[in-house]
Protein backbone atom coordinates (compact mmCIF):
# COMPACT_ATOMS: atom_id res chain seq x y z
CA UNK A 1 0.00 0.00 0.00
CA UNK A 2 1.20 3.44 -1.37
CA UNK A 3 -0.28 6.21 1.44
CA UNK A 4 -1.41 9.38 -0.40
CA UNK A 5 -1.10 12.95 0.81
CA UNK A 6 -4.66 12.94 2.51
CA UNK A 7 -3.57 9.55 4.31
CA UNK A 8 -0.67 10.77 5.61
CA UNK A 9 -2.07 14.32 7.04
CA UNK A 10 -4.73 12.15 8.40
CA UNK A 11 -2.24 9.96 10.41
CA UNK A 12 -0.91 13.68 11.36
CA UNK A 13 -4.06 14.60 13.12
CA UNK A 14 -4.55 11.53 15.14
CA UNK A 15 -0.67 11.28 16.41
CA UNK A 16 -1.57 14.93 17.18
CA UNK A 17 -4.35 13.70 18.74
CA UNK A 18 -2.66 10.79 20.45
CA UNK A 19 0.56 13.19 22.11
CA UNK A 20 -1.81 16.01 23.13
CA UNK A 21 -4.94 14.52 24.25
CA UNK A 22 -4.43 11.14 25.70
CA UNK A 23 -1.02 10.75 26.47
CA UNK A 24 -0.43 13.30 29.17
CA UNK A 25 -3.35 11.65 31.03
CA UNK A 26 -2.72 7.95 30.69
CA UNK A 27 -1.14 7.70 34.82
CA UNK A 28 -4.05 9.51 35.93
CA UNK A 29 -6.70 7.20 34.27
CA UNK A 30 -4.24 4.24 34.65
CA UNK A 31 -4.43 4.72 38.58
CA UNK A 32 -7.78 5.82 38.45
CA UNK A 33 -8.46 2.46 36.48
CA UNK A 34 -11.26 4.05 34.07
CA UNK A 35 -10.68 6.71 31.07
CA UNK A 36 -13.31 9.44 30.76
CA UNK A 37 -15.09 7.94 27.43
CA UNK A 38 -17.43 10.38 27.21
CA UNK A 39 -14.94 13.46 27.26
CA UNK A 40 -12.41 12.24 25.03
CA UNK A 41 -14.71 10.33 22.53
CA UNK A 42 -16.66 13.80 22.21
CA UNK A 43 -13.27 15.07 21.06
CA UNK A 44 -12.68 12.76 18.84
CA UNK A 45 -16.21 13.08 17.13
CA UNK A 46 -15.37 16.80 16.58
CA UNK A 47 -12.54 15.91 14.81
CA UNK A 48 -14.36 13.00 12.55
CA UNK A 49 -12.56 10.11 14.20
CA UNK A 50 -15.42 8.03 15.12
CA UNK A 51 -17.13 6.55 12.01
CA UNK A 52 -14.10 6.46 9.71
CA UNK A 53 -16.09 3.58 7.13
CA UNK A 54 -19.48 4.54 7.48
CA UNK A 55 -21.84 6.38 5.68
CA UNK A 56 -21.67 10.01 5.81
CA UNK A 57 -25.35 10.64 5.93
CA UNK A 58 -25.34 8.95 9.44
CA UNK A 59 -22.33 11.16 10.58
CA UNK A 60 -19.36 8.82 9.42
CA UNK A 61 -16.81 9.85 6.87
CA UNK A 62 -17.51 7.64 4.16
CA UNK A 63 -13.55 6.04 4.02
CA UNK A 64 -12.04 2.76 3.35
CA UNK A 65 -10.83 0.84 5.92
CA UNK A 66 -7.12 2.04 4.95
CA UNK A 67 -8.00 4.68 7.15
CA UNK A 68 -9.39 2.88 9.84
CA UNK A 69 -5.55 0.85 9.65
CA UNK A 70 -3.46 4.36 10.12
CA UNK A 71 -6.42 4.89 13.04
CA UNK A 72 -5.45 2.15 14.94
CA UNK A 73 -1.33 2.22 14.04
CA UNK A 74 -1.36 5.75 15.84
CA UNK A 75 -3.51 5.11 18.41
CA UNK A 76 -1.37 2.15 19.62
CA UNK A 77 1.31 4.98 20.79
CA UNK A 78 -0.47 5.94 23.75
CA UNK A 79 1.29 4.90 26.28
CA UNK A 80 -1.05 1.95 27.72
CA UNK A 81 -3.46 -0.15 26.04
CA UNK A 82 -6.61 0.65 28.02
CA UNK A 83 -7.42 3.21 26.10
CA UNK A 84 -6.83 2.56 22.53
CA UNK A 85 -8.92 -0.89 23.16
CA UNK A 86 -11.75 1.27 24.79
CA UNK A 87 -11.71 3.63 21.83
CA UNK A 88 -11.89 1.04 19.16
CA UNK A 89 -14.65 -1.01 21.13
CA UNK A 90 -16.76 1.79 20.18
CA UNK A 91 -15.69 2.42 16.63
CA UNK A 92 -14.96 -0.85 15.45
CA UNK A 93 -16.95 -3.34 17.77
CA UNK A 94 -20.20 -2.63 18.89
CA UNK A 95 -20.94 -0.77 15.81
CA UNK A 96 -20.21 -2.04 12.83
CA UNK A 97 -23.25 -4.52 12.23
CA UNK A 98 -25.67 -1.18 13.60
CA UNK A 99 -24.10 0.59 10.63
CA UNK A 100 -24.49 -1.93 8.09
CA UNK A 101 -27.73 -3.84 8.93
CA UNK A 102 -29.71 -1.67 11.40
CA UNK A 103 -32.61 0.31 10.86
CA UNK A 104 -32.64 4.38 9.84
CA UNK A 105 -34.34 5.04 12.91
CA UNK A 106 -32.25 2.58 14.73
CA UNK A 107 -29.01 4.35 12.99
CA UNK A 108 -30.40 7.94 13.92
CA UNK A 109 -30.82 7.08 17.84
CA UNK A 110 -27.69 5.10 18.78
CA UNK A 111 -25.25 5.17 15.94
CA UNK A 112 -25.55 9.01 15.02
CA UNK A 113 -24.67 10.37 18.91
CA UNK A 114 -22.42 7.26 19.14
CA UNK A 115 -20.47 9.01 16.14
CA UNK A 116 -20.59 12.53 17.47
CA UNK A 117 -19.38 10.92 20.98
CA UNK A 118 -21.92 11.88 22.44
CA UNK A 119 -22.67 8.27 23.69
CA UNK A 120 -20.76 5.51 24.56
CA UNK A 121 -21.21 2.00 23.42
CA UNK A 122 -20.30 -1.37 24.35
CA UNK A 123 -20.56 -5.25 22.89
CA UNK A 124 -22.14 -7.65 25.04
CA UNK A 125 -21.66 -11.22 24.14
CA UNK A 126 -19.81 -12.85 26.67
CA UNK A 127 -21.11 -14.66 29.83
CA UNK A 128 -20.29 -16.46 33.01
CA UNK A 129 -20.21 -20.14 30.92
CA UNK A 130 -19.88 -18.61 27.52
CA UNK A 131 -16.62 -16.69 26.59
CA UNK A 132 -14.99 -18.43 23.64
CA UNK A 133 -17.90 -20.77 23.28
CA UNK A 134 -20.31 -17.84 21.73
CA UNK A 135 -23.33 -20.47 20.89
CA UNK A 136 -23.76 -20.96 24.50
CA UNK A 137 -25.09 -17.94 25.88
CA UNK A 138 -28.18 -18.25 28.02
CA UNK A 139 -29.31 -14.41 27.84
CA UNK A 140 -32.61 -14.64 26.39
CA UNK A 141 -34.73 -12.07 25.04
CA UNK A 142 -38.49 -12.62 25.30
CA UNK A 143 -41.33 -10.94 22.62
CA UNK A 144 -43.65 -9.34 24.95
CA UNK A 145 -45.99 -6.95 22.54
CA UNK A 146 -44.13 -4.47 21.48
CA UNK A 147 -41.20 -4.99 23.56
CA UNK A 148 -38.81 -7.58 23.93
CA UNK A 149 -37.70 -8.83 27.28
CA UNK A 150 -34.41 -9.36 28.22
CA UNK A 151 -32.53 -11.74 30.89
CA UNK A 152 -28.93 -12.66 31.64
CA UNK A 153 -25.54 -11.72 32.63
CA UNK A 154 -22.74 -10.22 30.73
CA UNK A 155 -19.28 -11.14 31.92
CA UNK A 156 -16.07 -8.63 31.29
CA UNK A 157 -17.40 -6.16 29.06
CA UNK A 158 -14.98 -3.24 28.06
CA UNK A 159 -16.69 -0.11 28.93
CA UNK A 160 -19.26 -1.51 30.54
CA UNK A 161 -18.99 0.81 33.26
CA UNK A 162 -19.72 4.18 31.01
CA UNK A 163 -21.72 2.63 28.03
CA UNK A 164 -25.01 4.36 26.97
CA UNK A 165 -26.18 1.64 25.37
CA UNK A 166 -24.81 -2.28 24.90
CA UNK A 167 -25.30 -4.68 21.26
CA UNK A 168 -26.23 -6.96 22.98
CA UNK A 169 -26.19 -10.73 21.69
CA UNK A 170 -29.20 -12.75 23.02
CA UNK A 171 -31.22 -15.71 22.42
CA UNK A 172 -34.97 -15.00 20.64
CA UNK A 173 -35.68 -18.93 20.29
CA UNK A 174 -35.51 -21.86 21.40
CA UNK A 175 -33.07 -23.11 18.69
CA UNK A 176 -29.91 -24.55 20.39
CA UNK A 177 -26.41 -23.66 19.20
CA UNK A 178 -25.57 -20.84 17.11
CA UNK A 179 -28.87 -20.70 15.44
CA UNK A 180 -31.68 -18.43 17.05
CA UNK A 181 -29.51 -15.58 18.38
CA UNK A 182 -30.44 -11.80 17.60
CA UNK A 183 -28.46 -8.63 18.42
CA UNK A 184 -30.21 -5.61 20.21
CA UNK A 185 -29.26 -2.33 20.97
CA UNK A 186 -30.20 -1.98 24.70
CA UNK A 187 -30.16 1.53 26.61
CA UNK A 188 -28.62 1.27 29.85
CA UNK A 189 -30.49 3.40 31.59
CA UNK A 190 -33.45 0.98 30.51
CA UNK A 191 -35.14 -0.38 33.83
CA UNK A 192 -33.26 -3.68 34.88
CA UNK A 193 -30.29 -3.31 33.39
CA UNK A 194 -27.35 -2.25 36.00
CA UNK A 195 -23.67 -2.82 36.34
CA UNK A 196 -23.15 -5.13 38.97
CA UNK A 197 -19.75 -4.81 39.25
CA UNK A 198 -16.50 -3.32 37.92
CA UNK A 199 -13.49 -5.84 37.29
CA UNK A 200 -9.83 -5.90 38.44
CA UNK A 201 -7.17 -6.83 35.83
CA UNK A 202 -4.03 -8.08 35.34
CA UNK A 203 -3.47 -5.07 33.01
CA UNK A 204 -5.42 -2.66 30.43
CA UNK A 205 -6.06 -0.91 33.86
CA UNK A 206 -7.37 2.47 31.99
CA UNK A 207 -9.80 0.62 30.71
CA UNK A 208 -13.56 -0.51 32.59
CA UNK A 209 -14.18 -3.66 32.52
CA UNK A 210 -17.46 -4.95 34.01
CA UNK A 211 -20.38 -7.74 34.78
CA UNK A 212 -23.56 -6.66 33.02
CA UNK A 213 -27.10 -7.92 34.30
CA UNK A 214 -30.09 -7.89 32.64
CA UNK A 215 -33.17 -8.37 34.39
CA UNK A 216 -36.61 -8.53 32.41
CA UNK A 217 -35.07 -5.47 30.82
CA UNK A 218 -37.94 -4.17 28.14
CA UNK A 219 -36.67 -2.61 24.68
CA UNK A 220 -38.84 -2.04 21.82
CA UNK A 221 -38.80 -4.85 19.45
CA UNK A 222 -37.02 -2.10 17.16
CA UNK A 223 -34.18 -2.53 18.81
CA UNK A 224 -33.30 -5.70 17.03
CA UNK A 225 -30.67 -5.35 14.22
CA UNK A 226 -31.69 -6.76 10.88
CA UNK A 227 -33.50 -9.58 11.87
CA UNK A 228 -34.63 -12.23 14.32
CA UNK A 229 -32.00 -15.26 14.24
CA UNK A 230 -29.10 -13.83 12.25
CA UNK A 231 -27.76 -12.40 15.66
CA UNK A 232 -24.40 -15.03 15.39
CA UNK A 233 -23.42 -14.53 11.65
CA UNK A 234 -23.81 -10.64 12.47
CA UNK A 235 -21.41 -10.90 15.17
CA UNK A 236 -19.30 -13.66 13.54
CA UNK A 237 -18.34 -10.54 10.83
CA UNK A 238 -18.14 -8.02 13.64
CA UNK A 239 -15.31 -10.66 15.11
CA UNK A 240 -13.41 -10.56 11.90
CA UNK A 241 -12.93 -6.80 12.16
CA UNK A 242 -12.27 -6.83 15.55
CA UNK A 243 -9.74 -9.33 15.44
CA UNK A 244 -8.27 -7.50 12.29
CA UNK A 245 -8.03 -3.59 14.68
CA UNK A 246 -6.38 -5.66 17.48
CA UNK A 247 -3.47 -7.23 15.20
CA UNK A 248 -2.58 -3.86 14.20
CA UNK A 249 -2.84 -2.35 17.53
CA UNK A 250 -0.44 -4.82 18.77
CA UNK A 251 2.21 -4.67 15.91
CA UNK A 252 1.82 -0.67 15.93
CA UNK A 253 2.49 -1.21 20.13
CA UNK A 254 4.95 -3.77 19.67
CA UNK A 255 7.57 -1.62 17.58
CA UNK A 256 7.17 1.12 20.16
CA UNK A 257 8.49 -1.10 22.43
CA UNK A 258 11.16 -2.34 20.53
CA UNK A 259 12.69 1.45 19.31
CA UNK A 260 12.11 2.24 23.59
CA UNK A 261 14.06 -0.92 24.38
CA UNK A 262 16.80 0.29 21.90
CA UNK A 263 17.14 3.70 22.95
CA UNK A 264 17.78 2.18 26.37
CA UNK A 265 20.09 -0.09 25.90
CA UNK A 266 21.91 1.93 23.82
CA UNK A 267 22.62 4.54 27.05
CA UNK A 268 22.48 1.43 29.72
CA UNK A 269 26.21 0.42 30.32
CA UNK A 270 27.23 -2.90 31.51
CA UNK A 271 30.30 -4.51 31.89
CA UNK A 272 32.07 -1.64 30.28
CA UNK A 273 29.96 -0.99 27.06
CA UNK A 274 26.58 -0.30 26.22
CA UNK A 275 24.09 -2.82 26.62
CA UNK A 276 23.10 -3.10 22.72
CA UNK A 277 26.74 -4.29 21.65
CA UNK A 278 25.73 -7.49 23.45
CA UNK A 279 25.42 -9.63 20.52
CA UNK A 280 22.10 -11.38 22.45
CA UNK A 281 20.42 -8.28 22.96
CA UNK A 282 21.16 -6.83 19.30
CA UNK A 283 19.99 -10.08 17.98
CA UNK A 284 17.00 -10.39 19.56
CA UNK A 285 15.52 -6.86 18.58
CA UNK A 286 16.63 -7.43 14.94
CA UNK A 287 14.67 -10.46 15.25
CA UNK A 288 11.74 -8.91 17.00
CA UNK A 289 11.21 -6.01 14.30
CA UNK A 290 11.34 -8.67 11.27
CA UNK A 291 8.60 -10.67 13.11
CA UNK A 292 7.03 -7.22 13.59
CA UNK A 293 7.03 -5.99 9.60
CA UNK A 294 5.91 -9.59 8.67
CA UNK A 295 2.70 -9.00 10.67
CA UNK A 296 2.62 -5.60 9.33
CA UNK A 297 2.89 -7.25 5.82
CA UNK A 298 -0.58 -9.53 6.86
CA UNK A 299 -2.41 -7.34 8.08
CA UNK A 300 -2.14 -4.83 5.11
CA UNK A 301 -3.00 -7.99 2.98
CA UNK A 302 -6.30 -8.64 4.80
CA UNK A 303 -7.10 -4.87 4.80
CA UNK A 304 -6.32 -4.86 0.71
CA UNK A 305 -8.57 -8.02 0.82
CA UNK A 306 -10.88 -6.28 3.16
CA UNK A 307 -11.56 -3.50 1.47
CA UNK A 308 -12.15 -5.25 -1.77
CA UNK A 309 -15.17 -6.99 -0.18
CA UNK A 310 -13.52 -10.43 0.76
CA UNK A 311 -13.94 -12.82 3.36
CA UNK A 312 -11.03 -12.18 5.65
CA UNK A 313 -11.59 -14.44 8.41
CA UNK A 314 -8.97 -17.04 7.47
CA UNK A 315 -6.36 -13.92 7.33
CA UNK A 316 -7.92 -12.12 10.50
CA UNK A 317 -7.63 -14.68 12.20
CA UNK A 318 -4.18 -15.32 11.52
CA UNK A 319 -3.19 -12.05 12.55
CA UNK A 320 -4.90 -12.06 15.60
CA UNK A 321 -3.19 -15.49 16.78
CA UNK A 322 0.31 -14.37 15.51
CA UNK A 323 -0.66 -10.45 16.81
CA UNK A 324 -1.22 -12.05 20.51
CA UNK A 325 1.68 -14.41 20.79
CA UNK A 326 3.96 -12.50 19.37
CA UNK A 327 3.29 -9.49 21.97
CA UNK A 328 3.87 -11.95 24.68
CA UNK A 329 7.23 -12.69 23.38
CA UNK A 330 8.73 -9.30 22.53
CA UNK A 331 7.40 -7.65 25.63
CA UNK A 332 8.79 -10.26 27.76
CA UNK A 333 12.03 -10.37 25.65
CA UNK A 334 12.06 -6.36 26.11
CA UNK A 335 11.27 -6.42 29.88
CA UNK A 336 14.36 -8.82 30.35
CA UNK A 337 16.69 -6.39 28.55
CA UNK A 338 15.91 -3.44 30.95
CA UNK A 339 16.45 -6.32 34.13
CA UNK A 340 15.16 -4.94 37.56
CA UNK A 341 14.06 -1.69 36.34
CA UNK A 342 11.71 -3.16 34.07
CA UNK A 343 10.27 -5.30 36.48
CA UNK A 344 9.39 -1.84 38.20
CA UNK A 345 5.77 -0.43 37.86
CA UNK A 346 7.78 2.76 36.88
CA UNK A 347 8.80 1.65 33.22
CA UNK A 348 6.52 1.41 30.70
CA UNK A 349 7.74 -1.95 29.68
CA UNK A 350 6.23 -3.47 33.10
CA UNK A 351 2.61 -2.01 31.84
CA UNK A 352 3.50 -3.09 28.23
CA UNK A 353 4.11 -6.61 29.58
CA UNK A 354 1.11 -6.98 31.42
CA UNK A 355 -1.40 -5.10 29.10
CA UNK A 356 0.01 -7.44 25.92
CA UNK A 357 -1.38 -10.71 27.37
CA UNK A 358 -5.03 -9.97 26.51
CA UNK A 359 -4.15 -10.58 23.15
CA UNK A 360 -4.44 -14.17 23.23
CA UNK A 361 -7.71 -14.44 25.18
CA UNK A 362 -10.00 -11.36 24.15
CA UNK A 363 -11.77 -11.54 20.76
CA UNK A 364 -11.47 -15.22 20.95
CA UNK A 365 -8.87 -17.40 22.53
CA UNK A 366 -5.52 -18.43 20.43
CA UNK A 367 -7.06 -22.13 20.57
CA UNK A 368 -10.31 -20.05 18.73
CA UNK A 369 -8.07 -19.25 16.20
CA UNK A 370 -6.22 -22.25 15.44
CA UNK A 371 -9.81 -24.26 15.22
CA UNK A 372 -10.83 -21.76 12.19
CA UNK A 373 -7.61 -21.48 10.50
CA UNK A 374 -7.97 -25.55 10.99
CA UNK A 375 -11.60 -25.15 9.10
CA UNK A 376 -10.53 -22.65 6.83
CA UNK A 377 -7.75 -24.87 5.67
CA UNK A 378 -9.86 -28.19 5.32
CA UNK A 379 -7.49 -29.99 7.51
CA UNK A 380 -9.90 -32.78 9.38
CA UNK A 381 -12.43 -35.02 6.99
CA UNK A 382 -15.99 -33.92 7.54
CA UNK A 383 -18.23 -35.50 9.63
CA UNK A 384 -20.95 -37.58 8.29
CA UNK A 385 -24.25 -36.76 10.09
CA UNK A 386 -26.03 -40.61 11.46
CA UNK A 387 -29.11 -41.39 8.98
CA UNK A 388 -32.32 -40.55 10.39
CA UNK A 389 -35.01 -43.62 10.90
Amino acid sequence: MRFSTEHELFRQSVRRFVEQELNPHVEEWETAGRWPAHDVLRKMGALGFLGLTYPEEYGGQGLDFWFTLIFCEELAKTRCMGVPMGITVHTDMCTPALAEHGSPELKRQFLEPALRGEMVGCIAVTEPDAGSDVAAIRTRAVPDGDDWVITGRKLYITNGAQADWACVLARTSDQGGARGMSLIIVPTDSPGFSVSRTLRKLGNHASDTAELMLDDVRVPRANIISEEGVGFILQMRQFQRERLVGAILAYSAMEQVVRDTIAYTQQRRAFGAALIEQQAIHFRLAESLTEIEALRALCYDATERFVAGEDITRLASMAKLKAGRLSRAVTDSCLQFYGGMGYMEETPIARAYRDARLLSIGGGADEVMLGIIVRQEGMLPRKERPARG
